[in-house]
């Protein structure tokens, strides 16, 4: 029998940093970091909205 947690799936992208061991600056270029790839998440959602867009009026067309 598979134990409840190895059917969990694993977790993706970025891997949480331990705080605790990280300067004040350290803490404001992870909040950067963190920003940059929000922001690049952001536009590939909106590249893809644009994508399905386009299809679905080419199709009701």
């Amino acid at each position: 029998m598979i134990a409840e947690e190895e059917e969990k799936p694993k977790p993706k992208g970025i891997v949480p940093r331990d705080l605790d061991e990280l300067s004040i600056e350290a803490l404001g270029d992870y909040i950067a970091e963190l920003e940059a790839e929000i922001a690049r998440v952001q536009d590939k959602i909106a590249s893809k909205k644009d994508a399905r867009g386009a299809a679905e009026s080419f199709f009701k067309s």
